[in-house]
């Protein structure tokens, strides 16, 4: 198993001293600036329809107590980060007592997008050929294509993701608890905290981190890229384009990728 580097604490003030690790801002700072321009309203119906997805198909694999099934009990806790209601989570669950999400299929594509970025779509379909064609649509529609399987996935490392906003703690109070709770990572920013784990170790740390700091905002299993790349200009708006199409598609849960847009770009763009 890969060794990962010590716990460490990333910033992204380009003046500090703490890290002289490069920062890798993954997606979440360019989800955080589409939330704040307000697309998560438009996007909700559909969110809580994929979030409800995700919910059925963990339950459906393991039990359906959230307690019992850390799968479960991820996807109940990112449904509840974006308030989506207990009623809603409870008739997901209960679908999968009734053989809903047996024919949903876990698929992975990965491509380039614009500016030599690296691009993984993960989806969760009951029909491979429409996602597959939808996919490979959006992307050269939006100046990129769509790869191999394993053409961009050497790039990343596959770990553990919890997530918490900004109001949870500071980040030596963040970094203290993770230390504690026998996390890999941590980078924290104006936005909020992100802990890395190895994948075995998620739960584990979850849990120990919940009794510190509280319930997460999410905690996921996640693609870190080992190196980003910072897009600019056109290719920018490009690559916006190409993951606001991929996160509409109703089959695409997550998408990741290796690409680093400055917030002054967003802003223009915005």
């Amino acid at each position: 198993m890969r060794k990962h580097p010590p716990l460490g604490y990333r910033t992204t003030d380009p003046d500090s001293d703490k890290d002289d690790r490069p920062h890798m801002a993954g997606h979440s700072k360019f989800k955080n600036i589409m939330h704040r321009k307000g697309a998560q309203d438009k996007k909700r119906s559909a969110m809580f329809s994929k979030l409800s997805r995700e919910i059925t198909v963990a339950a459906k694999m393991g039990t359906p107590d959230p307690d019992m099934n850390p799968r479960l009990r991820a996807a109940v806790l990112a449904a509840k980060a974006q308030s989506m209601p207990k009623d809603n989570i409870q008739r997901a669950i209960d679908k999968s007592a009734v053989g809903e999400g047996d024919n949903y299929e876990e698929l992975r594509y990965e491509g380039f997008g614009p500016g030599g970025t690296a691009i993984i779509v993960e989806a969760l379909t009951d029909n491979r050929n429409r996602t597959a064609t939808n996919v490979r649509t959006i992307f050269s529609k939006n100046g990129g294509n769509l790869g191999a399987s394993g053409s961009v996935s050497h790039g990343f490392e596959r770990l553990g993701l919890i997530a918490y906003p900004a109001a949870a703690g500071t980040a030596d109070q963040v970094l203290e608890a993770a230390i504690e709770a026998g996390a890999d990572d941590v980078e924290s920013d104006e936005e909020g905290h992100e802990i890395w784990t190895a994948i075995d170790g998620l739960h584990d740390v979850a849990r120990a981190l919940e009794a510190a700091l509280g319930e997460a905002e999410s905690v996921k299993l996640a693609w870190r890229p080992t190196n980003s790349v910072e897009v600019d200009g056109d290719a920018a708006a490009q690559l916006v384009k190409l993951i606001d199409s991929l996160e509409e598609d109703d089959d695409v849960q997550t998408v990741w990728g290796n690409y680093e847009v400055s917030d002054e770009v967003m802003e223009r763009l915005g």
